[in-house]
């Protein structure tokens, strides 16, 4: 698939089953992920993947962090974000693992993050599997990130739910009318 066709057929998916990515399906995907700009060759990414009975780990940090914003949250609530990483066979979790202080600033290593990410998003679709890129308020928490291996001061960016696209999300169309100015 070229790189136009992969960007105009993307789409994010509704629904993923299994199967999920196999590990050499992973490899490229974080393989292409790496190649994302990066000012300064910081390399700010960090990549937990997170596959079968392992994505329990990411449900439980989830319902104790539910847990810890809503003490009053009920046992449904929190079995429904318990729930939540079994929406794929394998998630991604991409951080960023900020060095502060450095001329480049903490924000531009965010976004070369998410650049990565966007590449994550374009070579699971050109492998022919199916992605979600989700976030939340977990996200932000220290009980996810610990749960994860992620220093407290990392900032998660992705969980990038990958596996077979059971109900492709709707494309946008590519209209820039509005959107642009010419100077």
């Amino acid at each position: 698939m070229d790189l136009f066709t992969a960007i105009d057929t993307r789409s994010s998916s509704i629904k993923l089953t299994e199967p999920g990515p196999t590990r050499e399906q992973i490899e490229r995907i974080l393989s292409a992920a790496v190649r994302a700009p990066d000012h300064g060759k910081l390399a700010p990414w960090r990549f937990v993947v997170l596959d079968g009975a392992a994505r329990a780990v990411l449900g439980d940090a989830m319902a104790q962090a539910l847990m810890a914003m809503m003490p009053a949250a009920s046992e449904t609530q929190l079995a429904a974000e318990r729930s939540k990483p079994f929406r794929a066979p394998t998630i991604i979790a991409v951080a960023a693992h900020l060095t502060h202080g450095h001329k480049v600033p903490d924000h531009e290593q965010i976004q070369a993050v998410a650049a990565a990410v966007q590449n994550m998003f374009l070579a699971t679709h050109a492998l022919g599997l199916g992605a979600m890129w989700k976030t939340g308020k977990p996200a932000e928490t220290d009980l996810v990130k610990q749960a994860l291996g992620f220093d407290t001061d990392d900032v998660i960016v992705a969980f990038l739910y990958v596996g077979t696209n059971a109900v492709a999300g709707p494309r946008r169309a590519a209209n820039t009318e509005g959107l642009v100015r010419w100077i």
